[in-house]
């Protein structure tokens, strides 16, 4: 029987592509004067180090607060890279107050802002459950907005770009080719266990997670969606492997409006966009298994 590939992580990052391999991750980088810079580290994932977070649900929580951590560390470095300045990395206490800011944005973005405009339609609907749901259907509504509005964005589009050379790339790999510019150019800029799907599917989560536990007060809500939310990553996390591991009828379903969405969160490579990607890819790989 044939030896199955292994699965790849990815994100596009400022100029660049950050792949990871289990404990392997590599930040390819293309530099001012045109060269690639490729940085390799070995990062040693929770699952790794302690079994309990092997389990369903808890692989998935672990799974959404490395990515995050890793995400951050990856655009910090491209960052200097790309513009070739070293004061452009985050260094110290700045990445980790970078990220707390991040994380407070979203929360503020798309926990605290649906839950506090539902308060105005709290006497024009009577039932709890329509509450939760208009609530998740807004949040919804905030999130396309958000992805679609930067999208419009120049800059935006280059790291969208780099997206799409990124799941070229893997595509390339999973289908069994040998791993250059020329093989990975035909596949599609679209992916199942791309992390727009990831967000989607929490969005989507959320709304029937939500609808479960009334309309307490403005607080006792906010409190109670800070709270599940890592409960819905892992679910969100367990749905995204599924969709990997099974090829059906009722995945196809799952992952379509994830793939419509990457319609916006991707855009086609250049060539030289490939390059980049292709190389980050090869960097995580072992040599055997590159082609």
């Amino acid at each position: 029987m044939p030896q199955e590939k292994p699965h790849i992580g990815g994100q596009a990052v400022i100029e660049g592509v950050m792949m990871r391999h289990h404990s392997k991750v590599a930040i390819a980088v293309r530099q001012p004067e045109g060269s690639i810079g490729v940085h390799e580290k070995t990062f040693l994932s929770f699952s790794e180090r302690y079994r309990l977070f092997k389990l369903p649900i808890l692989r998935g929580i672990a799974a959404f607060a490395e990515a995050l951590v890793l995400g951050l560390n990856a655009i910090s470095f491209s960052a200097g890279e790309a513009l070739a300045e070293d004061e452009a990395e985050l260094k110290g206490w700045e990445l980790p107050l970078t990220m707390v800011v991040s994380l407070a944005a979203g929360i503020a973005l798309f926990i605290l802002l649906p839950t506090y405009l539902m308060m105005f339609l709290r006497r024009a609907v009577e039932y709890p459950i329509l509450l939760n749901l208009g609530e998740g259907f807004l949040r919804l509504f905030i999130f396309l907005s958000y992805v679609f509005l930067i999208s419009r964005w120049q800059e935006v589009g280059r790291v969208f770009q780099y997206h799409g050379a990124e799941h070229k790339a893997i595509a390339c790999f999973e289908a069994g080719k040998p791993l250059n510019v020329a093989n990975a150019r035909p596949f599609s800029t679209l992916h199942r266990r791309c992390g727009t799907n990831f967000l989607l599917i929490v969005m989507v989560l959320s709304i029937i997670l939500f609808s479960f536990f009334g309309w307490p007060g403005l607080w006792q809500r906010i409190l109670t969606r800070l709270m599940l939310l890592p409960l819905v990553a892992g679910l969100a996390y367990e749905v995204i492997r599924l969709v990997a591991a099974k090829d059906n009828w009722l995945t196809g379903i799952i992952s379509l409006p994830g793939l419509w969405l990457q319609h916006l969160t991707t855009q086609r490579p250049a060539d030289e966009q490939l390059e980049v990607a292709v190389a980050a890819l090869k960097a995580v790989l072992p040599a055997e298994t590159e082609a």
